[in-house]
């Protein structure tokens, strides 16, 4: 599966939260890139699943030689254990395509309550805006730039969000130099809508600074549900 040597990895969740970005990223109006896009599907067989496969779009910014600059891919929402055997072929699938393993930059709007250290929950005051980053693997050109935005998670909090525990495990083990960057999320609700906004608008305009790309807010149309808040809660009534 052929990408740029950077890539920014999209996991969707239920609600299409980050998936949203994946949209709103376009070419610089001042650069000569242009815009392509293609699907993807892989099979998860190797891995005894033989009911679904890893499915997801690649959308690629072209230089006028042909070559890739930038690359996002946006892989569908799944859940354990189908999540964790999907990211890891689309990882591999990267691995085999390429000389050298692609840069990755991955966001992922994560509630306060999934990180935990010393028996203390990760608080949010006021309106402001968290975001918080750290480097896997080597250290690429916009690592600088992107540790000076944002700040580093300490490394003893636990985390209790599969789709990123996931992601680490997987990168450190590939060794894929990579930039993990969080938005620190509030509950999905009306009164807070504005607030994951602007959480999307500061991730999407910071990973369009460090890919040269082009963000555009207006296209972010993302509005949770009702419907697909009430989804989550019989679990969630069981387990806490």
């Amino acid at each position: 599966m052929k990408v740029a040597p950077k890539v920014i990895f999209l996991l969707s969740d239920s609600e299409g939260f980050v998936a949203t970005i994946a949209d709103a990223l376009h070419s610089n109006p001042n650069s000569s890139l242009r815009r392509t896009q293609e699907s993807f599907e892989l099979s998860l067989e190797r891995y005894g699943i033989k009911e679904q496969k890893a499915r997801g779009n690649l959308v690629h910014f072209v230089d006028d030689k042909g070559n890739y600059q930038v690359s996002v891919l946006l892989l569908q929402n799944y859940e354990p254990p189908t999540l964790v055997c999907a990211i890891n072929e689309v990882l591999a699938q990267i691995t085999c395509e390429t000389s050298t393993a692609p840069a990755l930059l991955v966001p992922f709007i994560v509630e306060p309550s999934k990180f935990k250290g010393q028996d203390k929950m990760l608080a949010m005051s006021g309106n402001r805006i968290y975001l918080y980053g750290f480097q896997i693997g080597l250290e690429e050109d916009t690592t600088p730039a992107l540790a000076a935005t944002t700040q580093k998670l300490p490394s003893s909090w636990q985390i209790h969000y599969e789709p990123l525990a996931c992601f680490l495990q997987l990168v450190r083990i590939l060794k894929f130099p990579t930039f993990i960057l969080v938005g620190l999320s509030r509950s999905h609700s009306g009164k807070t809508l504005g607030c994951e906004l602007e959480i999307l608008y500061e991730i999407g305009e910071l990973l369009a600074s460090e890919t040269g790309l082009f963000f555009l807010r207006e296209k972010i149309t993302w509005n949770p549900t009702k419907a697909s808040r009430n989804t989550q809660e019989p679990w969630r009534a069981l387990y806490g």
